[in-house]
């Protein structure tokens, strides 16, 4: 009897790892069949007057502005989701006309970027190799990245897979979603089961907002709320013009694959994350800062991670900047651009 319970354990345990490992995120991806969002519709933008520039990454097409100088040091900034390189329009006047080579990319299936057909075609992974390879293809050298939301999430995994090519990092409102041991291994399954419990969810409430919530909202709401959400997450008050150019590139839902499964992803790489902070940004000792927002409580606290965490950190002067929510390059473009500028000066 107690042979068959053992046994009866032991397939249980088995099954367990099982299930437990099948709802790991795959680190192996293709490319996917991708459509182009029509240059008419970015006809006009507000503040958008950059040329369009375009590499091969991987087998995708990256649109990226670069403006300044061709031989100033370069300051790569990094979007997250579901923004685009738009994001930034305030601040890359500001940088280039501070003498410095600014290069603002679109990640796969945002903005000017080729965009997968398909949301399975998505991967954390796949973000990272192909953002890596993007600053091979340029031949970037000496570069300060700034990176904010998922910019950060995929940007510090390409400096860690590109350290030779960065000589700084600030970072605001982002960080690394990490997790080790049985956390991280239970981390994304168990995540994906609480976005599952919420359901099919049309409408966000800010009065019952959680992550698994705003994840669910973006996986199936008909209409994604681009007006509501960048207003809700920033301090001024953007004009319709404005939100407009965050909608712009997607005309319809068969080009929103992308804003539509990262926030899915959050949580797919929790043990690499770990792995590459103990192993790379606990030794990194090249100057690192932090700016986050005072208002955006979505990553209050994190700075302190790295702050803490990273030898490059120290004597850094880390900075909360005020009236600053999520999206805080259309909050404080100016106050931004200074520290940055003061932050490559300084190091």
């Amino acid at each position: 009897m107690l042979k068959i319970f053992g046994i009866c354990i032991l397939v249980l345990l088995l099954a367990a790892v099982i299930i437990v490992m099948s709802f790991q995120a795959s680190e192996k991806w293709s490319v996917g069949k991708v459509i182009r969002t029509p240059d008419s519709a970015f006809q006009g933008l507000p503040d958008y007057p950059f040329a369009a520039n375009y590499v091969d990454s991987l087998g995708y097409r990256i649109h990226y502005v670069d403006e300044g100088p061709r031989h100033g040091q370069v300051i790569l900034l990094m979007h997250g989701q579901p923004s685009w390189s738009y994001l930034y329009r305030h601040m890359i006047p500001v940088l280039a006309n501070a003498g410095f080579r600014v290069i603002a990319p679109d990640n796969v299936g945002f903005g000017k970027s080729d965009k997968p057909l398909k949301s399975s075609e998505h991967s954390y992974q796949m973000h990272i190799d192909v953002m890596s390879n993007f600053v091979d293809e340029l031949a970037l050298e000496n570069v300060t990245f700034f990176g904010q939301d998922w910019g950060g999430l995929i940007g510090l995994r390409v400096v860690a897979e590109r350290p030779s090519r960065f000589s700084r990092i600030m970072i605001s409102n982002t960080t690394l979603p990490a997790a080790p041991g049985i956390k991280g291994w239970l981390g994304y399954p168990l995540f994906r089961l609480s976005v599952w419990k919420e359901g099919d969810i049309q409408e966000l409430d800010p009065d019952s907002f959680s992550f698994a919530k705003w994840v669910a909202y973006a996986r199936h709401a008909k209409n994604f709320d681009f007006e509501g959400l960048f207003q809700r997450a920033t301090t001024r008050t953007l004009s319709d013009e404005d939100l407009a150019g965050y909608a712009a590139p997607y005309p319809s839902n068969e080009y929103s694959a992308a804003i539509r499964i990262f926030p899915t992803l959050v949580a797919s790489q929790l043990r690499q994350n770990q792995k590459v902070m103990d192993e790379f940004y606990s030794k990194w000792d090249k100057p690192l800062l932090t700016a986050f927002g005072t208002d955006d409580t979505l990553m209050a606290g994190r700075d302190e991670v790295w702050q803490k965490t990273v030898p490059g950190a120290k004597g850094q002067p880390h900075t909360l900047v005020e009236g600053g929510a999520h999206f805080i390059q259309d909050d404080k473009p100016n106050e931004l651009s200074r520290l940055l500028i003061e932050f490559i000066k300084s190091n």
